[in-house]
Order: C-alpha cells, then sequence, then structure tokens
C-alpha cells in the first residue's frame, strides 16, 4: 500500500461507509445522535483521545475564533498518560493499513478530529 493511500482521513459518521475506509475508529465522545451501532460499522471507539466534556463544553460554548486555544488546551489532554498511550496504538494502526477517524462534527476541519489527524500524519 503507498503512503498516500495509507494515509489516515477524517469523515462523517453520518456518511455511508465505504470500501476505502478501513479501520473506522469513532473519535467523539458521545454517541452520534439518531446513529444506531449497526448503521455506524464503527471498529473503535477510544474515549481516552476525546476532548473532555470539560473542553467540548467550552468549545461549542466559546465567542468568536476558539478553534487554536481549543487546539492548544486539545493537545495539552492528549499529552496525558492514558491519552498519549491511545495515541500511540493509533499510530500503530494507521501505519498497518487505511484508518478513517469519524466525527459528528459539522465541521470537521475545525474540530477535534483534524488535531488527531494532524498529530497521526505530522
Amino acid at each position: 500500500m503507498t503512503r498516500a493511500a495509507s494515509r489516515p482521513r477524517v469523515r462523517r459518521v453520518y456518511d455511508p461507509p465505504g470500501p476505502g475506509d478501513g479501520l473506522r475508529v469513532l473519535v467523539d465522545r458521545l454517541w452520534p445522535r439518531g446513529l444506531s451501532k449497526a448503521d455506524a460499522h464503527i471498529d473503535e471507539w477510544p474515549k481516552s483521545l476525546t476532548p473532555s466534556t470539560g473542553l467540548r463544553r467550552w468549545y461549542h460554548a466559546a465567542e468568536g475564533d476558539a478553534y487554536e486555544e481549543f487546539r492548544r488546551r486539545y493537545e495539552a489532554e492528549l499529552a496525558g498518560p492514558e491519552a498519549a498511550e491511545a495515541l500511540a496504538r493509533l499510530r500503530e494502526r494507521a501505519r498497518e493499513g487505511r484508518l478513517t477517524l469519524l466525527t459528528a462534527s459539522k465541521e470537521p476541519d475545525r474540530s477535534h478530529a483534524a488535531v488527531l489527524l494532524e498529530l497521526l500524519t505530522g
């Protein structure tokens, strides 16, 4: 598999599963509304990689462009032992084959999923 073909990607969990998804990893702390577990086709749900409830609530309530501050706070959370271990496991899984990070976020490019993708590919 070429490096480009194995590069992790982010998709919305509400999009139908595709043949090129590979390992489908839900990276949201809460289960997506209105989606059955059977329809989601989730392979893993590492909650230790998701933003804390406090950070998630802060970001949703923040006024203006708070993404960079959210990113900083989320990366600090990911430096904790449990999250760092889960991130290392996810990096290993990404090296083994296609990996798709799934989120219910309406703006995946300005969400925790984008931060995780950058940490996996950077």
